[in-house]
């Protein structure tokens, strides 16, 4: 740090706690000029090279910070200070010359200029809160707000646009919002109007034209509207005062925007504030004796009627809002309240930023500033330190994606958190991140303005230990589920393998025994001891062939019977002349009821006949069932049962009979029945099984059950049954 910017922050410090910034501010600077002209030995225009046009920014920054906020201390030092350093050098020489809390009030600026960078993301309220939790002392922000509102008055004729513009957008999505947190109100009016002038500068323009315009007139109509009240209130006798308050440009635009009318359309440009001086005991008779008052003098709108006297809102305020038809047919609000209450709302000690609807975003955080608010309006100096620096609530943590999105997370919370947070699937597939190009595992602690990219794997499973890394309620239940249907999923793939291999034996599965196998084993639930089946810790030949021990034990059987092969360990013979026409390779079965040694059933929910396209699926118990392409359960078992589906096709002329089942529906005329069973009774290849049928309101419905050789034999049999006079549809089921 150099002599003559040193003397510049020692001249900062000694206003700042000795003549607490009472000083012209013209005499500030040309004291700070003499520093830095006569210590470094500079011309004008040298002084002006070494920054001093920066300086003399901070400067202004900090007297109208002082002047609008009261705050005092060393933050003002590194306010002045933060315009001539810009690295960590600097920062600590200035450490050493004025203490910790310009060094910390220092980094703060550096970390909140580099997070203003993420200029998508600033909209957001996450992204105000990240900024309060990186300034660590609200004295910064406030700082902040003073530094927008001085650039925003200077910016006007500006020829760098492009910086006007950002500045203007920084001001009007991030310190006006904080501003009216903190009841700052004077100064978020500034800043939304300012920023309205350069983001939005024919609205701005055409609203003040019109306002300008229109002042007299509305002037007039005030003293007109407010003359009969003034005459009113007199003759009770009443200590009052009224104030009209015209709409801020900026209020006006979001009207007309919300309304989407033009400037004449906004009807309430301006409103009524009458203010009564009453003892604190008649304050609400006296209000609504001032409502009578005015309603029995002009009509007013109930459904406007706004009553915070008898139940005042959550945030303290009160007040009684009316709205009445004034002359030439012009409606007109008026607030009544006394001057306790209105200087509680009008200095911010009822969340002015809530009465307007501006959601909050925590208790904690809101809290806090409520506190500040309260110790902005005392003047207390020890109160405002106290209430900025060391009552901190704890804060989330506020972390950004790569693409710039804002997440808040829980103070604490790791990787595996935030990618839960993002979506379950990621989270169930994390291995890590990346957080500044470095990788970091899933256990890392997150911390306010990381942008974090997280890495996935899809051999990546969720485990039980992981509860024991996230913070957040959300990831550990999220956890918690993952887990529990994973092991569910293992336990019952564990079941099937134990249950194939019994069947291999030929040894039936017995639910009682494999209880007793459980608890021998030192399981209390089967789930876990399937589980372990699955992972390996326990020996799958080991659990057969205790299985198999405690069941013929059980049953007294002959434990010599030698073990046969099932239907998934047979090796089905392809034919050669016909493998292009079923698949892609593999297994073919070939459907001949000559074929020994396999156990295979055609499939009740279908029932295919020879000629159907097929598919052969193993079973549990190890045979196989053949089903039809297009059977109802064919699209469920081949998604959760895919390693389980076998290719199949028919052999030599069929010569079996099969069961299909057709529905039949049509007029219930006499004797339909009897054509329908002699067109059956004539066929040679056809025998009828069973028959039902239902009459009801002139139509029947019958299903009728056959045996046929092929499917072109049921082809011909609907066909003929169509023929039938009264049939109007035949279906195979």
């Amino acid at each position: 740090m150099t002599k003559g910017s040193k003397s510049i922050f020692r001249l900062i410090y000694c206003l700042a706690h000795r003549e607490k910034l009472v000083k012209p501010f013209g005499e500030v600077m040309r004291r700070v000029r003499d520093f830095v002209v006569s210590e470094l030995s500079l011309g004008a225009r040298q002084a002006d090279d070494f920054g001093f046009n920066r300086v003399q920014t901070a400067l202004e920054t900090v007297l109208l910070a002082a002047d609008e906020t009261g705050i005092r201390g060393n933050v003002l030092v590194a306010a002045v200070a933060d315009a001539v350093i810009d690295d960590e050098e600097g920062r600590l020489r200035a450490k050493a010359a004025f203490g910790n809390d310009v060094y910390d009030a220092l980094t703060a600026f550096s970390r909140i200029s580099t997070l203003c960078s993420k200029v998508e993301a600033m909209k957001s309220e996450n992204f105000r809160n990240l900024l309060i939790a990186q300034a660590n002392d609200i004295r910064v922000v406030l700082l902040l707000i003073a530094r927008s509102v001085n650039v925003m008055r200077k910016i006007r004729d500006t020829k760098q646009k492009d910086a006007q513009r950002r500045e203007s957008y920084e001001a009007a999505y991030l310190y006006a919002p904080l501003a009216h947190k903190l009841g700052l109100y004077a100064l978020k009016s500034e800043l939304e109007d300012l920023s309205l002038k350069y983001l939005e500068h024919d609205a701005y323009y055409h609203i003040k034209d019109k306002l300008n315009a229109t002042k007299r007139a509305r002037d007039e109509y005030v003293e007109h509207f407010i003359a009969p009240i003034r005459e009113m209130l007199d003759g009770e006798g009443m200590d009052y005062h009224i104030k009209a308050r015209t709409k801020s440009i900026h209020s006006i635009w979001q009207k007309m925007k919300k309304q989407k009318c033009e400037f004449e359309g906004v009807y309430d440009l301006f409103a009524i504030r009458i203010i009564l001086n009453v003892p604190l005991k008649k304050e609400k008779e006296q209000c609504w004796k001032v409502f009578s008052l005015i309603t029995a003098r002009y009509e007013s709108n109930l459904k406007r009627l706004r009553d915070w006297l008898t139940v005042p809102k959550s945030n303290g305020y009160e007040s009684l809002h009316i709205t009445v038809r004034g002359p030439q047919d012009k409606w007109v609000e008026v607030q009544i309240r006394t001057e306790r209450m209105d200087e509680i709302a009008e200095h911010g000690l009822a969340a002015h930023w809530r009465y307007k609807g501006v959601k909050s975003s925590g208790g904690n955080v809101e809290s806090w500033l409520a506190d500040i608010r309260n110790a902005l309006e005392t003047g207390d100096e020890k109160l405002l330190s106290d209430s900025m620096a060391s009552s901190r609530p704890e804060q989330n943590t506020y972390v950004f994606t790569p693409k710039g999105d804002l997440f808040s997370l829980p103070a604490g919370a790791t990787v595996l958190d935030f990618a839960y947070m993002i979506h379950t699937g990621v989270g169930n597939r994390c291995t890590g991140a990346k957080i500044g190009g470095r990788n970091v595992s899933l256990r890392h602690v997150l911390h306010s303005g990381d942008t974090v990219e997280v890495q996935t794997s899809n051999n990546q499973t969720p485990k039980a230990d992981w509860q024991q890394i996230v913070v957040s309620g959300h990831a550990r239940s999220k956890i918690r589920a993952a887990v529990k249907e994973l092991s569910a999923r293992e336990a019952a793939l564990a079941r099937e393998q134990v249950e194939r291999r019994l069947k291999n034996r030929k040894v039936e599965w017995d639910e009682t025994v494999i209880n007793r196998l459980v608890h021998k084993f030192s399981y209390k639930e089967a789930n876990d001891f399937f589980k372990d089946i699955s992972n390996g810790r326990l020996d799958v030949m080991e659990v057969i062939d205790r299985y198999t021990e405690l069941y013929h034990r059980e049953h007294g059987a002959n434990t010599s019977a030698e073990p046969v092969r099932s239907a998934e360990e047979y090796n089905f013979e392809q034919d050669s002349a016909n493998a292009g026409a079923v698949g892609h390779g593999g297994d073919v079965l070939v459907i001949d009821r000559n074929l020994k040694g396999l156990d295979f059933q055609m499939a009740r929910c279908c029932n295919p006949v020879y000629g159907d396209d097929v598919f052969g699926f193993v079973t549990v118990s190890g045979g196989i069932k053949i089903h039809c392409t297009d059977c109802p359960n064919a699209p469920a078992l081949r998604e959760r049962f895919g390693y389980r589906i076998v290719k199949a096709r028919w052999a030599g002329k069929g010569g079996e009979k099969y069961p299909v089942t057709l529905r039949v529906v049509g007029n219930d005329d006499l004797g339909i029945v009897n054509n329908i069973t002699s067109i059956i009774a004539r066929e040679e290849k056809i025998m009828l099984r069973s028959i039902r049928i239902d009459s009801n309101a002139g139509l029947f419905s019958g299903v009728l059950t056959v045996l046929v050789d092929d499917t072109d034999t049921i082809g011909k049999l609907v066909k003929k049954i169509k023929g039938v006079k009264g049939v109007v549809g035949v279906e195979r089921v």
